[in-house]
């Protein structure tokens, strides 16, 4: 079911990203940025969204221009993650990573067109919601995509390798390199349902938890996962010196506290009954992902 769902939801978004990639003027830039935002991947995030959509009854069409926002966002972060001066990671989502397939100065351009896409997709005059939303998701989303979020998250990643870092400090290098944009997911279905500023930073930590949840998985597939089910190599954080929780407390304490963060998620969603399955059903996926 979870399968089915995340495979349909991807193929709407992609069809998105597609038909307004296209509708763009031409540049030697558009293949790259396709090749890096819609091949592969399941749009975990996306689907996130849509599912946290369906508790406040928001429709895909009011939704939509943000998922695929979200994505050009998370894309950008990885074509430049795999760069040579970063992770030098050769392949991604079981394919030549971007800078292998089209050169490395076209990735680092690819990159940084499809950044500034994702603002222009909230601004479109197409994307008719309240300009005081407009503003709430775009300052939002740089907030959790810069320094303070995404950006910030990936230079503590490298100043952290091959150093003994303590619970803390690789709890907040992980929740701003992965779960701030999670925690822009709810915190955008929270300003499309016209929520209140309470219940805005109940979704954006909420969004936040999942997003560490998602990162600790990421973490034990590199461990015990399948390359070829992954998409890109394994057992590369340790040759590399990456702090993460599993090499500061070992695998069996990491998957202690990867759980139980993976019950106080569910439980939070108790309160909103049914409307939540879909979330639920998403949550126990990205924790279970073949490790």
């Amino acid at each position: 079911m979870i399968n089915s769902r995340l495979s349909k939801n991807a193929k709407k978004i992609d069809k998105f990203l597609i038909n307004y990639l296209n509708r763009q003027d031409r540049s030697l830039l558009i293949n790259p940025m396709k090749y890096g935002v819609i091949s592969g991947g399941k749009k975990i995030r996306s689907t996130i969204i849509l599912s946290a959509g369906k508790i406040f009854n928001l429709s895909q069409r009011k939704l939509i221009n943000v998922c695929a926002a979200v994505e050009c966002i998370h894309s950008y972060s990885l074509i430049h993650d795999d760069l040579p001066c970063m992770d030098n990671d050769a392949f991604r989502r079981g394919k030549p990573s971007t800078h292998k397939k089209f050169g490395e100065a076209s990735a680092v351009l690819a990159g940084n067109s499809l950044l500034t896409l994702a603002f222009e997709m909230i601004a479109d005059k197409k994307y008719i919601i309240p300009p005081y939303q407009k503003n709430d998701l775009i300052q939002y989303l740089a907030f959790c995509s810069g320094h303070t979020g995404i950006a910030g998250g990936q230079e503590l990643d490298l100043k952290f390798e091959n150093k003994k870092k303590t619970l803390n400090q690789i709890l907040v290098m992980q929740t701003k390199k992965t779960g701030k944009l999670f925690n822009f997911c709810l915190y955008a279905v929270g300003v499309l349902a016209n929520k209140n500023i309470k219940e805005k930073n109940f979704l954006s930590i909420l969004g936040e938890e999942i997003g560490l949840l998602f990162q600790l998985t990421d973490d034990f597939l590199d461990i015990k996962g399948n390359k070829k089910l992954v998409g890109k190599p394994i057992n590369k954080d340790s040759k590399k010196g990456k702090s993460t929780l599993i090499n500061l407390m070992g695998y069996k304490k990491a998957h202690i506290f990867a759980n139980n963060l993976k019950r106080k998620i569910l439980l939070k969603l108790k309160k909103h009954g049914k409307k939540a399955n879909d979330l639920s059903d998403t949550i126990n996926f990205i924790f279970g992902r073949n490790f």
